[in-house]
């Protein structure tokens, strides 16, 4: 995969980059540490410069979110009554789990928003959840474009810097990347432990 990236961005350049990211977004599997690191790179051997790339992904960033965001409107909290309403007894939820979920991402959700740009893989899922508790669009789009900026502008950055050496910083990242997903884990542990306890307090 990665080759087949290095070739559409250098065929492409800036359209590369904003598409690619955008696809990112929106299909977490695709490494955007490759992309922003060898879009960095780029701008020392083309017409490509630093800022511009930085704005492309950035650009692609917020569009891909702004996707996965409208199809969180989508399973909004009505459809998930819905949904609770049939099948809560073999899931174990009720309308009532629902609304203390939505009022905690209604209390927290735009830091957590902001900070997840910054970690990989949910830094684009977070935006379903932004979209089913109806988090206000133009603050989403504010943290979603603040945090993507920040990301985005440290790879390109560090890309451009380590030049040739490009590909050794995805190497770190891919270190980042897997601390990063075992500390989620465990954090999901952590919560569904917790949520088991807590229906068997209230049983």
């Amino acid at each position: 995969m990665e080759n087949w990236i290095i070739e559409f961005m250098s065929r492409f350049g800036y359209f590369g980059v904003f598409f690619l990211i955008m696809v990112e977004n929106v299909f977490p599997p695709i490494p955007s540490e490759v992309i922003l690191t060898f879009g960095g790179y780029m701008t020392s051997f083309s017409d490509m410069t630093r800022t511009g790339v930085i704005i492309a992904a950035t650009a692609g960033s917020v569009l891909g979110a702004m996707i996965l965001y409208s199809i969180g409107l989508l399973l909004d909290v009505k459809r998930l009554e819905k949904i609770v309403d049939r099948w809560g007894k073999f899931l174990r939820l009720t309308r009532k789990d629902i609304h203390r979920a939505d009022a905690w991402f209604d209390k927290y959700g735009p830091w957590t928003v902001f900070f997840c740009r910054l970690v990989p893989l949910i830094r684009s899922l977070i935006s379903i959840p932004a979209g089913m508790s109806n988090m206000n669009f133009p603050l989403f789009l504010l943290l979603t474009t603040i945090g993507s900026l920040i990301w985005n502008a440290a790879l390109v950055s560090v890309g451009a810097a380590v030049g040739d050496n490009w590909e050794s910083i995805v190497g770190y990242m891919d270190i980042y990347s897997n601390i990063a997903y075992v500390i989620i884990g465990l954090c999901g542990i952590a919560a569904i432990i917790w949520y088991i306890r807590f229906r068997r307090k209230r049983v």
